[in-house]
């Protein structure tokens, strides 16, 4: 359970009445929409039927829970049924052929956990095995998970964290319990060991479950050893004894550098041989066995996401891939490479753009860190590639001709038609797939996309969500829109206000400022609750993409390194400016928020701009660049500010002076707004210190602050509860103090 408390600057609790955040109560629009079901994932079960996976957070309990719904009857039909998923499984995946379902479960009684992998058919159970001992958690994070058939769907593929060698009351050895060994970092402390499992299983001939000696597990190493070490995830099959995978390397200095939300990493696509299994049949459960192995991709490209495409005859005929460089901004254009696994020449389907044409105007591909599990769509003689990808700010679902690489933007936006952005979900690897959609105002649905009978795309809503009328209403009430700024091309910010509360005579109302993190990612026309409910509670708000954003092409990506600091505090000040000559907003009622590096442009913000805010909300904020040594990624300070990283660098009195005046803290004396600081104790990617120190250097030159301190929360603070009261916080700030300008 997360809680907050408020420190002075000798971290004790203190409570006073003089705080100047008060609690004004729950919100009713914020509960609501916080609750709401967010589909997450899908695939096709039974042959045809779609089926939908949604997370639900539960606020009375402080809990997320999944739930499934099976939609049936085909395209004219709307019947659907519900099922509240288990905590157990920890993740499942259907068979190529629909009619098996692999299930990783972990089952806890308080005192240990058993964990097991499951093979159903239908609804009879075809293999069990308890993995408890051969290996500790399964992974199911994006970069290192494993889930996949063999084509004769009686292998499967997981990934898991592997044993500590030695680490067992057998052995009079301490040391390989307490040596060393980096984890992927954020999220992911407690991973460092990926490894491929082999689950193989007999079928029976009575339709009875296989016995454990109609079973074999083993764990998958490299036969040849490597200069360093890698760790394997992503693993696909290609036929029963050909692999691919993913492989993370560690640095030359020994880092394994941080791995969430980070598409720069070194890291490549690998082939992966199987031993005869005649060789390892009646090998003891949980034993390594030595593969050959063949790395695919060069060094200078961090590869992932590897997919195998089948012809008609169900041969693999190429290997897809994602590709960024090693190296700089960590995030950037992707590209999207092939194999021919016939003739094992490599090439680039579509390559960096590097800026958007006239002709065109596609900025480039920017999909989600892996593609879908199976990403093939026939229509006609074309097969697709499909993906939801950042077309400047939106989402927008792309097919991409697995020949020719050629492109159509299938959901684009028309004139008079709503903002919204797309998610990909899942193929039937023939002609259907499952995308939802959003807009700022509008939370999602859920829609089948198909080819009727002359190949023309058409659409069914298989969902929608369901709300009370009075948010219903109330969302009827915003409006939102894209606007350019003209000044700082290609800056744009999304706006969402009210139509009542924008046309009211008297002052506009505050305008909340909430600029994205990263710096490279980007805010999108979807759905986000809380932005939504902040909208509800009478505030305008403006969300700018600036300069190093996904989504408008590499150029303005590279153009922000180096430059971070100014370039992107200049374009949220314009954007403010923007706005206020519209006549959204105006002068004296803003307001400023964001988390990670957003919180790092606030922090600068209110620094630069001392009287143009009148109080800000900072989550986890980048203070201080030069002292991030600690963080999972130390390579993240020294490329965005336009500096090299080697593996014996070492912070020298002048690349630190450099950080330093490039940081919010070399302003810290001129801020003027009242500030509330959100700092997860359990974050690895902005280290607790840097709001700390930010917290202390106000405080002791009495400055207006207030810092809420979450512990067991990371970098996001998206836990049920500490999301509730980071909102709650902020909302309460701007209650009390967004109406003064800052003196």
């Amino acid at each position: 359970m997360s809680s907050y408390r408020l420190f002075n600057r000798n971290h004790t609790s203190i409570t006073t009445d003089m705080s100047l955040l008060q609690h004004t109560g729950s919100s009713t629009f914020y509960t609501e929409l916080a609750e709401l079901p967010l589909p997450v994932s899908a695939d096709f079960v039974g042959g045809d039927v779609p089926r939908v996976t949604y997370t639900v957070r539960d606020l009375e309990r402080n809990i997320t829970r999944s739930l499934t719904k099976t939609f049936s009857g085909g395209i004219s039909s709307d019947h659907q049924t519900t099922t509240h998923d288990s905590s157990e499984i920890k993740a499942f995946r259907t068979s190529p052929s629909k009619s098996r379902q692999a299930v990783l479960r972990e089952v806890s009684n308080g005192t240990s956990t058993k964990r097991f992998v499951e093979i159903w058919a239908g609804i009879q159970m075809e293999a069990s095995l308890d993995v408890t001992k051969y290996h500790d958690t399964f992974h199911t994070d994006d970069f290192t998970s494993s889930l996949s058939f063999s084509p004769s769907e009686t292998s499967l593929l997981y990934t898991a964290e592997a044993n500590i060698i030695g680490d067992d009351n057998a052995s009079d050895d301490p040391y390989p319990k307490f040596r060393y060994t980096p984890h992927f970092g954020e999220l992911s402390r407690g991973k460092k060991r990926s490894t491929i499992f082999l689950f193989r299983w007999t079928r029976s001939t009575a339709f009875t479950k296989a016995t454990k000696q109609d079973m074999l597990l083993v764990a998958l190493s490299l036969a040849q050893p490597t200069q360093t070490p890698v760790l394997f995830g992503q693993a696909t099959f290609a036929t029963e004894d050909i692999i691919y995978a993913s492989g993370h390397e560690h640095t030359k200095d020994g880092r394994l550098l941080g791995a969430k939300w980070c598409f720069n990493r070194p890291m490549g696509i690998w082939e992966i041989k199987l031993p005869e299994p005649a060789t390892v049949q009646g090998t003891p459960f949980g034993t390594k066995i030595s593969c050959n192995t063949l790395k695919l991709t060069p060094s200078e490209r961090s590869c992932r996401s590897p997919r195998v495409l089948y012809d008609k005859n169900q041969t693999p005929t190429k290997l897809f891939w994602f590709s960024n460089p090693v190296g700089g901004p960590h995030a950037s254009c992707v590209s999207l490479e092939s194999r021919d696994l016939t003739t094992g020449t490599n090439k680039v389907l579509v390559d960096t753009v590097i800026e958007p044409t006239s002709e065109t105007d596609f900025p480039g591909l920017y999909p989600n860190y892996n593609m879908p599990s199976s990403p093939f769509l026939r229509r006609g003689d074309h097969t697709y590639i499909v993906l939801h990808s950042l077309w400047r700010s939106r989402a927008t679902i792309l097919f991409i001709d697995t020949e020719s690489g050629a492109i159509s933007d299938e959901t684009k936006m028309r004139d008079g038609e709503p903002l919204y952005s797309w998610d990909l979900h899942a193929t039937d690897d023939k002609t259907r797939f499952i995308c939802s959609r959003s807009t700022p105002t509008t939370p999602y649905e859920v829609l089948l996309g198909y080819f009727d009978e002359h190949d023309n795309l058409d659409w069914k809503v298989l969902d929608k969500t369901m709300m009370s009328f009075t948010t219903e209403s109330a969302l009827r009430d915003l409006t939102a829109s894209i606007i350019p700024i003209g000044a700082r091309p290609p800056t744009e910010t999304i706006v969402i206000q009210s139509k009542q509360a924008s046309t009211r005579p008297g002052p506009k109302p505050i305008c909340v400022n909430i600029p994205h993190g990263g710096p490279h990612a980007s805010t999108t026309t979807s759905f986000y609750p809380a932005t939504a409910a902040l909208a509800l509670e009478g505030y305008t708000i403006s969300l700018p993409n600036y300069t190093g954003s996904m989504g408008f092409g590499e150029k303005y990506i590279q153009k922000l390194l180096g430059n971070c600091g100014t370039m992107d505090v200049q374009d949220v000040v314009e954007s403010v400016n923007e706005l206020i000559r519209h006549g959204i907003s105006e002068h004296g009622r803003q307001v400023i928020q964001g988390g990670s590096h957003g919180g790092f442009l606030a922090a600068h913000l209110i620094g630069q701009y001392p009287t143009l805010f009148n109080a800000a909300v900072i989550r986890n904020p980048v203070t201080s660049v030069g002292e991030l040594a600690a963080s999972d990624i130390p390579d993240w300070a020294y490329g965005e500010f336009g500096l090299q990283l080697t593996p014996d660098s070492l912070m020298t009195p002048a690349t630190f002076q450099k950080m330093f005046e490039a940081s919010p803290i070399a302003h810290v004396d001129n801020v003027r707004a009242p500030v509330l600081l959100l700092i997860g104790e359990d974050d690895l990617r902005v280290v607790p210190a840097q709001g700390l120190r930010f917290y202390h250097a106000l405080k002791g030159r009495e400055r207006r602050v207030e810092m809420l301190w979450f512990k067991g929360e990371t970098h996001p603070i998206d836990g049920v509860e500490a999301a509730r009261v980071s909102w709650e916080a902020g909302r309460d700030w701007f209650k009390n103090l967004g109406q003064n300008p800052a003196d």
